[in-house]
Protein backbone atom coordinates (compact mmCIF):
# COMPACT_ATOMS: atom_id res chain seq x y z
CA UNK A 1 0.00 0.00 0.00
CA UNK A 2 1.32 3.02 -1.14
CA UNK A 3 1.79 6.62 1.46
CA UNK A 4 -0.76 7.72 -0.48
CA UNK A 5 -3.32 5.02 0.08
CA UNK A 6 -2.48 5.05 3.84
CA UNK A 7 -3.74 7.90 4.13
CA UNK A 8 -7.38 7.01 4.29
CA UNK A 9 -6.48 4.08 6.66
CA UNK A 10 -5.18 6.37 9.14
CA UNK A 11 -8.08 8.52 9.28
CA UNK A 12 -10.11 5.33 9.46
CA UNK A 13 -7.49 4.03 12.69
CA UNK A 14 -7.56 7.62 13.84
CA UNK A 15 -11.42 7.64 14.20
CA UNK A 16 -11.96 4.05 15.47
CA UNK A 17 -9.55 4.92 18.37
CA UNK A 18 -11.17 8.26 18.80
CA UNK A 19 -14.45 6.98 19.52
CA UNK A 20 -13.86 4.71 22.16
CA UNK A 21 -16.01 6.25 24.40
CA UNK A 22 -13.86 5.98 27.78
CA UNK A 23 -16.32 7.86 30.13
CA UNK A 24 -19.16 6.00 29.22
CA UNK A 25 -17.27 2.98 29.37
CA UNK A 26 -15.98 3.37 32.58
CA UNK A 27 -19.16 5.49 34.45
CA UNK A 28 -20.99 2.15 33.29
CA UNK A 29 -18.54 -0.23 34.91
CA UNK A 30 -18.55 1.84 38.19
CA UNK A 31 -22.16 1.50 38.29
CA UNK A 32 -23.21 5.32 38.09
CA UNK A 33 -26.06 6.75 36.11
CA UNK A 34 -25.57 6.78 32.67
CA UNK A 35 -23.16 9.81 31.70
CA UNK A 36 -25.36 10.63 28.43
CA UNK A 37 -28.59 11.49 31.09
CA UNK A 38 -26.15 13.70 32.93
CA UNK A 39 -25.46 17.33 33.21
CA UNK A 40 -24.13 18.72 29.30
CA UNK A 41 -24.25 14.45 28.50
CA UNK A 42 -21.32 14.84 26.93
CA UNK A 43 -18.61 11.76 27.43
CA UNK A 44 -16.01 13.57 28.54
CA UNK A 45 -13.86 13.90 31.77
CA UNK A 46 -15.96 17.17 32.36
CA UNK A 47 -18.61 15.33 32.85
CA UNK A 48 -17.83 12.26 34.05
CA UNK A 49 -16.61 14.63 37.08
CA UNK A 50 -20.36 15.75 38.02
CA UNK A 51 -21.09 11.77 38.83
CA UNK A 52 -19.20 12.87 42.23
CA UNK A 53 -16.26 10.09 41.11
CA UNK A 54 -13.19 12.28 40.73
CA UNK A 55 -10.98 8.89 40.18
CA UNK A 56 -13.08 8.32 37.11
CA UNK A 57 -12.81 11.47 35.82
CA UNK A 58 -9.08 11.23 35.70
CA UNK A 59 -9.17 7.89 34.64
CA UNK A 60 -11.47 9.31 31.47
CA UNK A 61 -8.73 12.56 31.04
CA UNK A 62 -6.00 10.12 30.49
CA UNK A 63 -8.23 7.63 28.21
CA UNK A 64 -9.57 10.29 25.74
CA UNK A 65 -5.60 11.77 25.54
CA UNK A 66 -3.90 8.82 25.62
CA UNK A 67 -6.16 7.63 22.59
CA UNK A 68 -5.54 10.63 20.29
CA UNK A 69 -1.28 9.96 21.15
CA UNK A 70 -1.84 5.89 20.47
CA UNK A 71 -3.43 6.67 17.12
CA UNK A 72 -1.19 9.30 16.07
CA UNK A 73 1.98 6.89 17.16
CA UNK A 74 0.35 4.21 15.45
CA UNK A 75 -0.27 5.38 12.20
CA UNK A 76 3.36 7.65 12.12
CA UNK A 77 5.22 4.61 12.83
CA UNK A 78 3.59 3.00 9.87
CA UNK A 79 2.71 5.79 7.36
CA UNK A 80 5.66 8.91 7.90
CA UNK A 81 4.14 12.24 9.52
CA UNK A 82 1.09 13.24 7.22
CA UNK A 83 -0.28 9.93 8.24
CA UNK A 84 -0.30 10.47 12.23
CA UNK A 85 -1.68 13.81 11.69
CA UNK A 86 -4.50 12.55 9.38
CA UNK A 87 -4.93 9.93 12.52
CA UNK A 88 -5.03 12.60 14.64
CA UNK A 89 -7.75 14.57 12.93
CA UNK A 90 -9.37 10.89 12.84
CA UNK A 91 -8.98 10.69 16.28
CA UNK A 92 -10.30 14.22 16.93
CA UNK A 93 -13.62 13.77 14.81
CA UNK A 94 -14.06 10.04 16.33
CA UNK A 95 -14.24 11.74 20.19
CA UNK A 96 -16.71 14.13 18.65
CA UNK A 97 -18.65 12.00 17.19
CA UNK A 98 -18.95 8.28 17.58
CA UNK A 99 -21.07 6.33 15.57
CA UNK A 100 -21.87 4.01 18.19
CA UNK A 101 -23.15 6.47 20.39
CA UNK A 102 -24.91 8.50 17.19
CA UNK A 103 -22.61 10.77 17.11
CA UNK A 104 -23.06 11.98 20.16
CA UNK A 105 -19.63 12.33 21.48
CA UNK A 106 -16.89 14.91 23.90
CA UNK A 107 -15.72 18.43 23.22
CA UNK A 108 -12.26 17.53 22.49
CA UNK A 109 -9.96 18.97 24.79
CA UNK A 110 -8.35 16.02 26.00
CA UNK A 111 -7.92 14.34 23.05
CA UNK A 112 -6.19 17.49 21.06
CA UNK A 113 -4.18 17.43 23.85
CA UNK A 114 -2.99 13.69 23.20
CA UNK A 115 -2.83 14.21 19.55
CA UNK A 116 -0.49 17.32 20.35
CA UNK A 117 1.79 14.78 22.82
CA UNK A 118 2.19 12.36 19.81
CA UNK A 119 2.94 15.02 17.35
CA UNK A 120 4.92 17.42 18.84
CA UNK A 121 5.09 17.32 22.64
CA UNK A 122 6.13 20.88 22.98
CA UNK A 123 3.03 21.81 21.95
CA UNK A 124 0.78 20.15 24.69
CA UNK A 125 3.45 21.48 26.86
CA UNK A 126 2.51 24.58 26.01
CA UNK A 127 -1.34 23.94 25.92
CA UNK A 128 -1.85 22.84 29.18
CA UNK A 129 -0.12 25.62 30.87
CA UNK A 130 -1.56 28.06 28.72
CA UNK A 131 -5.43 26.14 30.03
CA UNK A 132 -3.71 26.13 33.82
CA UNK A 133 -3.02 30.03 33.63
CA UNK A 134 -6.09 30.96 32.25
CA UNK A 135 -8.25 28.71 34.43
CA UNK A 136 -6.03 29.91 37.38
CA UNK A 137 -6.77 33.63 36.56
CA UNK A 138 -10.60 32.93 35.06
CA UNK A 139 -11.68 30.11 36.82
CA UNK A 140 -13.60 29.10 33.49
CA UNK A 141 -12.63 25.09 32.16
CA UNK A 142 -14.10 26.97 28.80
CA UNK A 143 -12.32 29.57 28.69
CA UNK A 144 -9.36 28.30 29.26
CA UNK A 145 -9.68 25.56 26.31
CA UNK A 146 -10.84 28.60 24.13
CA UNK A 147 -7.18 30.71 25.13
CA UNK A 148 -5.20 27.24 25.14
CA UNK A 149 -6.27 26.16 21.72
CA UNK A 150 -6.14 29.40 19.65
CA UNK A 151 -2.77 30.07 20.98
CA UNK A 152 -1.25 26.80 20.14
CA UNK A 153 -1.33 27.29 16.32
CA UNK A 154 -0.16 30.54 16.51
CA UNK A 155 2.62 29.41 18.28
CA UNK A 156 3.09 26.42 16.18
CA UNK A 157 3.12 28.49 13.54
CA UNK A 158 5.48 30.90 14.84
CA UNK A 159 8.03 28.11 14.78
CA UNK A 160 7.71 27.34 11.31
CA UNK A 161 5.59 23.98 12.19
CA UNK A 162 3.44 25.30 9.36
CA UNK A 163 1.02 21.82 8.82
CA UNK A 164 0.91 21.13 12.09
CA UNK A 165 -0.17 24.90 12.66
CA UNK A 166 -2.90 23.84 10.06
CA UNK A 167 -4.01 20.63 11.85
CA UNK A 168 -4.26 22.92 15.11
CA UNK A 169 -5.86 25.49 13.89
CA UNK A 170 -8.87 22.96 12.38
CA UNK A 171 -8.84 21.16 15.78
CA UNK A 172 -9.14 24.50 17.16
CA UNK A 173 -12.51 25.15 14.75
CA UNK A 174 -13.97 22.17 16.19
CA UNK A 175 -13.45 22.36 19.34
CA UNK A 176 -15.17 26.18 19.60
CA UNK A 177 -17.99 24.05 17.50
CA UNK A 178 -18.37 21.74 20.31
CA UNK A 179 -18.25 24.31 23.01
CA UNK A 180 -21.08 26.81 21.52
CA UNK A 181 -23.17 26.49 24.25
CA UNK A 182 -20.46 27.24 26.68
CA UNK A 183 -19.62 29.95 24.43
CA UNK A 184 -23.04 31.61 24.48
CA UNK A 185 -23.12 31.16 28.59
CA UNK A 186 -19.75 32.91 29.19
CA UNK A 187 -21.27 35.78 27.26
CA UNK A 188 -24.77 35.84 29.33
CA UNK A 189 -22.82 35.77 32.29
CA UNK A 190 -23.60 32.10 33.47
CA UNK A 191 -21.27 29.88 32.67
CA UNK A 192 -20.02 27.82 35.79
CA UNK A 193 -16.88 28.68 37.36
CA UNK A 194 -14.37 26.18 38.26
CA UNK A 195 -15.01 25.06 42.23
CA UNK A 196 -18.67 26.25 41.69
CA UNK A 197 -21.26 24.31 43.51
CA UNK A 198 -24.07 23.20 41.06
Amino acid sequence: MGPDAFLFVALVIGYLFGSIPFGVILTRWAGTEDLRNIGSGSIGATNVLRTGRKELAVATLLGDALKGTAAVILCGHFGGPTAAMVAGLGAFLGHLFPIWLKFRGGKGVAVYIGILLGLFWPAALFFCLIWLATAFAFRYSSLAAFVASVLTPIMLLSISHTALAALSAVLTILLFYMHRENIKRLLSGTENKIGAKK
